[in-house]
């Protein structure tokens, strides 16, 4: 053991190694950097030897070094990779949380690129000179889309639900159905927000019915607001019974200052109900019927970036504006030009510009035109896969429209010796990684969500199965 330590190098003698100042050019560090790399490479090369786990066969100092520069390189590699990727969803599920949800149109990504590389009027009035306000930015695009008289911007709906809740009701009741006392991804609950915000809830109904009298009887002289949540993630059928906005308002009459606020999760400004696309209600037709607040997702259906968007009442807005939680949730610029492109896409009725929009409405002929392709292409590389082209559904995820899927095709492949579940990590462990679903022990490639030039990637990725 004593010999194989004495074959260790000082730190001097590796930095003095020729493949030191190769490997500062060819990774592009600073020398500190590398030598901390490699420093700790040999640390943990002579914990292995201490404890008896160094079962390799060297007999000189050069040795040793091509070894921990080897070692190294795999450790610089590892260590400055971005966690980050690009990866390719072959599930159909077109806002896959896990995934990032909604993808970026390509004008939400230029303006994010062209605000982001330099400097920018965020929080500076141009025509006045003088310092401006970075809520007004998109504030006019919301309100001329969905009719509202205010809106704002935060990192996202939690945080909606949080600082209305905060400000508006600290310290006093708020009125929830049993039936929307939902939980969400990540374990977030509404009855914990609400208790973190130091409102007091208030449960009415029971699980399944909700009716008028029972808010009516909760009202007290403490009761700041009534809350609707919207089921976006979830759906409850049969015996059931819940009390329209159009309802709630009418309490209003007694107490004047009950603030009515409806949480719609998912967001919907582009009516995919008269598709025939789930029940999703659209923003504009929610504040028509003159409730005080509603707030959505900005990365949900409507197809943007991650953001908590807030519309309703000025005076209301005013006060959420104006409370210190504004500054705690705030976006940045890269959010708000994403946002603001996306927006404008609405605005000038250009749907299929938006990702989101564009692959829930892709239709079925032109999915089935991708299945072929890719499976003409594979069938050229590998006779490895049996291949069935097949209907399916695809879901649209998120935490929106529970239960509801459009119409699609999918390619379901079998390897000739490997499993699905071999085939599916190969795949994932691609240099650009694969997701796919399996089902049947088949793996399933639904095309909803695969962009036509992602397919030879994919299919090059299939060839290096085998």
């Amino acid at each position: 053991m004593n010999n194989i330590f004495k074959l260790l190098p000082a730190i001097h003698d590796l930095q003095a190694h020729p493949s030191f100042e190769q490997f500062l050019i060819l990774h592009q560090v600073e020398k500190d950097y590398l030598t901390d790399v490699l420093r700790d490479v040999v640390t943990e090369i002579r914990k292995d030897i201490l404890h008896g786990k160094w079962d390799k066969q060297i007999s000189s100092k050069e040795e040793m070094m091509a070894i921990i520069f080897q070692e190294g390189e795999e450790e610089l590699v590892y260590r400055t990779n971005y966690y980050l990727t690009k990866t390719i969803n072959a599930t159909g599920t077109v806002l896959h949380t896990n995934l990032g949800r909604a993808r970026l149109s390509d004008q939400a990504i230029q303006h994010v690129v062209d605000i982001s590389k330099g400097y920018s009027n965020l929080e500076y009035d141009i025509s006045e000179g003088k310092r401006g306000s970075r809520h007004s930015i998109v504030e006019s695009l919301l309100k001329e889309l969905t009719g509202a008289e205010s809106a704002m911007v935060v990192n996202n709906n939690a945080a909606a639900v949080f600082i209305v809740l905060r400000a508006l009701a600290k310290n006093q009741e708020v009125i929830v159905s049993r039936g929307q006392l939902v939980e969400i991804g990540g374990s977030f609950r509404i009855s914990a927000i609400m208790e973190e915000s130091g409102a007091r809830l208030v449960e009415v109904g029971t699980t399944n019915k909700t009716h008028l009298d029972d808010y009516d009887d909760a009202i007290t002289e403490d009761t700041a607001m009534i809350l609707k949540v919207h089921t976006s993630n979830f759906k409850t059928i049969g015996f059931t019974k819940t009390v329209e906005v159009s309802e709630l308002l009418t309490l209003k009459e007694e107490k004047e200052d009950l603030v009515i606020y409806e949480d719609l999760g998912s967001g919907v400004l582009y009516d995919f109900k008269q598709l025939g696309i789930g029940d999703e209600p659209v923003i504009s037709e929610i504040l028509q019927q003159g409730v005080d607040l509603v707030s959505f997702s900005g990365d949900k259906l409507l197809g943007g970036p991650q953001a908590g968007i807030i519309v309703g009442k000025k005076e209301l807005i005013n006060r959420l504006k104006k409370h210190q939680l504004a500054r705690v949730l705030r976006v940045d610029k890269m959010t708000y030009a994403a946002l603001e492109a996306t927006l404008f896409s609405y605005l000038k009725g250009r749907y299929s510009d938006v990702p989101t929009i564009r692959d829930i409405l892709a239709p079925k002929e032109e999915i089935m035109d991708r299945c072929q392709y890719f499976s003409h292409l594979l069938l050229e590389k590998t006779d490895q896969f049996s291949i069935q082209l097949r209907e399916d559904g695809s879901p649209i995820g998120g935490g929106t429209m529970p239960g509801v899927e459009v119409p699609t095709h999918v390619v379901c492949l079998t390897h000739s010796e490997k499993s699905a579940e071999d085939v599916a990590k190969q795949l994932r462990l691609h240099s650009t990684p694969i997701i796919v679903r399996i089902k049947n022990n088949e793996v399933v490639l639904d095309f909803r969500t695969i962009r036509k030039e992602e397919i030879n990637e994919i299919v090059e990725a299939f060839t290096l199965i085998g």
